[in-house]
């Protein structure tokens, strides 16, 4: 009986996890460190960072266009489906101030902060809770500190989902490809039973692309280097006031806002 590598895959993670040795996920995880994803077919310089952040400028995102704009970029890249069910698949999505920002204990904002709508993704977090509770390493954080996935690797448990603070993951309950109507051949779809999230565009930084959100955002969303002061983020940072989602876990968000 031929088995195939997710199969494989699955009953040594499992295993491995039940016994609480880590010899088998050491060795895949050479692996994992070095894959450089999904790759475009066109020229350019890598950009590379010490740590990848992204700013978005709430003020600048004003009327339900501007969010459906960068909701299609992202999703028809990424051939993320449109699912006419309540299986929702999201890499970006929006949601009301009280639901994005839980630990603000404000309770006279104005009406127009309050009321509006916040783009919402993974927040490639520095203390990543999805990494370390993935029992395969299907999900891992490179060292320029964007959080990826090995699709091959996800057995389905959902682990990661349960572990993320932030509800940024979805899961395949089906086969997602059916539900394609324009595919990218140049990004790989998922299959029915795994995981999938935002991964900060990190197949476009390969060629010298900047994440689709923010070539779709007309200058609402900043991407940069956390780590260097002449970054877009951290002058942006510098000259406004800005908050993360859910900062008191711990989980060093890497996505802020100004509001």
């Amino acid at each position: 009986m031929s088995t195939t590598r997710r199969q494989f895959l699955k009953i040594a993670g499992l295993a491995a996890f039940g016994l609480g040795t880590s010899t088998a996920l050491d060795a895949a995880d050479a692996v994992a460190k070095d894959m450089p994803g999904a790759k475009y077919d066109v020229g350019g310089k890598h950009l590379a960072a010490k740590r990848w952040a992204m700013v978005i400028d709430t003020r600048k995102l004003e009327s339900r266009e501007d969010f459906e704009r960068i909701i299609h970029a992202c999703h028809s890249i990424h051939n993320v489906p449109s699912i006419p069910t309540k299986q929702e698949i999201k890499w970006i999505w929006t949601d009301k101030y009280d639901h994005v920002f839980t630990d603000d204990m404000s309770q006279h904002l104005s009406p127009a902060v309050r009321e509006k709508d916040y783009l919402l993704l993974c927040n490639h977090c520095e203390n990543p809770p999805c990494v370390r509770v993935c029992p395969t390493k299907a999900t891992f954080k490179r060292a320029d500190g964007i959080v990826v996935m090995d699709y091959h690797r996800c057995i389905g448990c959902r682990f990661c989902m349960a572990g993320c603070p932030y509800g940024a993951r979805s899961f395949n309950f089906g086969d997602p490809r059916p539900y394609l109507k324009d595919v990218n051949p140049a990004f790989p779809t998922r299959m029915r039973g795994v995981v999938e999230k935002c991964t900060f565009c990190s197949e476009r930084l390969e060629v010298g692309l900047l994440p689709a959100c923010v070539e779709a955002s007309n200058g609402a969303i900043l991407f940069g280097d956390l780590d260097d002061p002449n970054s877009p983020v951290r002058k942006a940072l510098a000259e406004n006031f800005s908050i993360r989602r859910k900062p008191s876990i711990g989980t060093q968000p890497g996505v802020y806002y100004i509001v």
